[in-house]
């Protein structure tokens, strides 16, 4: 369980996405006339060739040529919302933790307080199911008691405090947040939350299936109380009130496209006028109770959701917010508590919203509890194995090919004037690059971990999270620290750092491959290098310096030039449809920008280091051929259409197949590589075609 600072990241969500690395004989329609030299033969391509489906045409639909065997070759597992390559590569690490905590459970020599005594410790007793089923409710009750006794406002403010303090999610959102426009400043954030429902639009959206859900989440509510031991009577009154506090919340919150921009999500204030917006809320009162140092600045990011919160605090009936208080704090941990607590949130938050049939076997599910628990301490031994020094070495140096290609992209760009320019390369060459592991691991000696009731152990973690995320606040930003643990299949750029992040469970095959051809390395890996890189170029990106500060470093020009690039892909998008959601343009912006200019420069740095190499053509395929299918696979895979609408509702990520299609179809070398045609479905018409980086 890692703290989640409240920073804005961009990254890839590879493992919520699809695919695996394969391919099938030459393309039908390659070009006949591909200006390749063969200095050399080959006859193994770097995939299986059963995965492609050269029944349909590469220039019709490329995912489906590129990716079409292997989604009928993968269907999805019971236990998974989708199933992809990032899935693969999951399950392959997930086994090697497997491997590590089985021996760290074993070894009864480990020393009290290592690190590897709390990952035992901690695995065993979330696997510990026969004292998971007799504790029941019994871990939580001190906490729901607190609730019960709540008579007044003020009391209902210190409960609000004290839940938050323990690492629960309640009401609003706040931590330890990077200063916006003092990038080198920690001070305290609060935002919008309190939602048992993925978003604000799922409570307001008026057609039948955003209604159905509705229906269904007021029946989870009512669910719980009942396993609570409420009547059903009750628990229904209850659950009602619940969802009616709910919307009231989700009325005054900013949508998702509205929080991209980070100028509306900005409002610093002292404690002296974030008590003036909210006056019934005791903003000193609540900092005190949290330990927020004296004088710490407050960025009260939805100061119209506090405002409502404010009005809420005593226009809501005290029964309705204890309700709802313990509503929330059953649900939060109902997947640590006893089988009937875990079915009940499974049911709703897995197969209501995203169809999934069945629960992962419980081991799966304790190492995932493990990972976010004591990620760092876990990660120290996954290194070792996983991601050995040659590795590191030769991820460095593609960032460095895939840096070289974008700061000679920045330079050549027509629309983009010598001052911007001179600002862009300062901001890429001012990049932090992280790899694999951190260099200084976090320190989990505070953090008690034992083989009792795993609630228990689950509440200290998160308190103890809480406690670290906190003790940031009016501290200088500590820049060695990861947003995510080593074994994590992903990747993010986070702006006010100015920094990518590869963690070493992503730079495993198909996507990193020490031994594979460099073209199908440089479409897997160094696309996804590149999409991080050009994350600081994209809509949210592009309005941070290179120290991470809020600031705008365009000219007027530049920056009408660059919206006009940024509409050109939120046009596009808007034009894909998940069943009867359209997707967002604006939601998918930043990720589709990174999609496609990542692809771009990976491709131009592919061509640098071909400079003095032969081309080989293996089986038939060019290297651009090989480099665009290795792109595509890093995406292949199959989604449920509960979770698919979920993601299109939901998610700045596009779904998968328009990951792939999207940007190649704004390529002309792409169409060069397969030779498509004008009219061609992959070919947008040149007036329409994308160009940003």
């Amino acid at each position: 369980m890692r703290a989640k600072r409240l920073v804005m990241t961009a990254g890839l969500t590879i493992s919520l996405i699809s695919a695996t690395a394969a391919l099938v004989a030459a393309p039908k329609d390659t070009p006949k006339t591909a200006k390749v030299s063969t200095a050399a033969s080959r006859t193994a391509t770097p995939w299986d060739k059963t995965d492609l489906d050269t029944s349909i045409s590469a220039c019709t639909d490329f995912n489906a040529y590129a990716n079409g065997g292997w989604t009928k070759k993968n269907p999805i597992p019971a236990a998974y919302s989708r199933w992809g390559v990032g899935n693969i590569v999951s399950e392959r690490n997930r086994d090697q933790l497997h491997l590590i905590l089985d021996k760290a459970v074993a070894n009864k020599d480990a020393a009290p307080g290592s690190n590897e005594r709390k990952i035992g410790d901690y695995y065993a007793s979330c696997m510990d199911e026969a004292t998971i089923e007799a504790q029941g409710l019994k871990p939580l009750q001190p906490e729901l008691d607190r609730i019960a006794a709540i008579q007044d406002v003020p009391a209902l403010q210190a409960e609000v405090a004290h839940v938050q303090s323990m690492g629960f999610p309640m009401l609003f959102g706040f931590g330890a947040e990077q200063d916006f426009k003092n990038s080198d400043q920690v001070i305290a954030g609060a935002r919008q939350g309190g939602l048992g429902l993925p978003d604000r639009d799922y409570y307001l959206k008026d057609d039948a299936k955003s209604k159905d859900i509705r229906e269904k989440y007021q029946a989870y509510v009512q669910k719980i109380f009942e396993l609570s031991g409420d009547a059903p009577e009750k628990a229904a009154s209850e659950a009602q009130a619940v969802m009616g506090l709910e919307t009231k919340l989700a009325a005054a919150s900013l949508t998702r496209v509205q929080r991209r921009n980070p100028d509306q999500i900005y409002h610093k204030m002292t404690l002296q006028e974030a008590s003036a917006l909210t006056p019934t809320f005791a903003w000193s009162t609540y900092v005190t109770a949290l330990k927020i140092p004296a004088g710490s600045a407050i960025n009260v990011g939805m100061p119209d959701f506090f405002k409502e919160v404010d009005k809420d605090l005593t226009a809501v009936p005290l029964d309705t917010w204890r309700d709802y208080m313990r509503f929330q704090t059953i649900s939060a941990m109902a997947p640590s508590l006893s089988p009937k607590f875990v079915n009940a949130s499974f049911d709703f938050y897995s197969t209501t919203l995203q169809g999934v049939h069945e629960q992962l076997p419980r081991w799966k599910r304790c190492i995932s509890a493990t990972d976010r628990a004591l990620g760092e301490a876990l990660g120290q031994e996954y290194v070792k194995t996983a991601f050995p020094p040659e590795a590191k070495r030769k991820m460095i140096e593609l960032v460095s090919n895939l840096g070289d290609a974008l700061r000679s992209d920045i330079r050549g760009l027509e629309w983009m004037n010598d001052a911007t320019k001179k600002q862009a390369v300062s901001k890429l060459e001012a990049f932090t690059k992280k790899i694999g592991y951190p260099d200084k691991w976090r320190d989990y000696s505070g953090l008690s971990v034992d083989r009792g009731p795993y609630a228990q152990n689950l509440m200290r973690a998160r308190a103890f999270d809480r406690a670290f995320d906190i003790a940031h606040i009016g501290k200088p930003v500590d820049r060695t620290e990861w947003g995510m643990t080593p074994p994590t299949v992903n990747a993010y750029y986070n702006p006010s750092m100015n920094e990518i992040v590869f963690p070493a469970g992503i730079l495993q095959p198909p996507y990193f491959d020490l031994n594979r051809d460099d073209a199908y390395n440089y479409g897997a890996a160094g696309s996804i290098i590149g999409h991080e890189m050009t994350h600081g170029f994209d809509d949210q990106g592009s309005k941070f310096d290179a120290k991470g500060n809020l600031v705008n470093w365009w000219t007027p020009d530049d920056l009408k030039n660059f919206q006009k690039s940024a509409e050109c892909i939120q046009q596009q998008f808007d034009a894909f449809t998940v069943g009867d959601v359209q997707t967002n343009g604006k939601l998918v912006s930043g990720e589709s920008i990174a999609d496609l200019a990542g692809l771009k420069i990976a491709l131009a740095a592919y061509e640098k280091s071909l400079e003095g190499k032969p081309r080989e053509i293996i089986d038939g395929f060019t290297p651009e051929q090989r480099l665009f299918i290795g792109f595509a696979h890093g995406w292949a895979g199959n989604g449920r259409a509960e979770a698919e609408r979920l993601q299109a509702t939901t998610d700045p990520h596009p779904l998968d197949r328009f990951r792939v299609n999207g940007p190649l179809s704004n390529m002309p070398e792409f169409a060069t590589a397969f030779g498509c045609k004008a009219a061609d479905a992959m070919v947008r018409p040149a007036d329409k075609r994308c160009v940003v980086w």
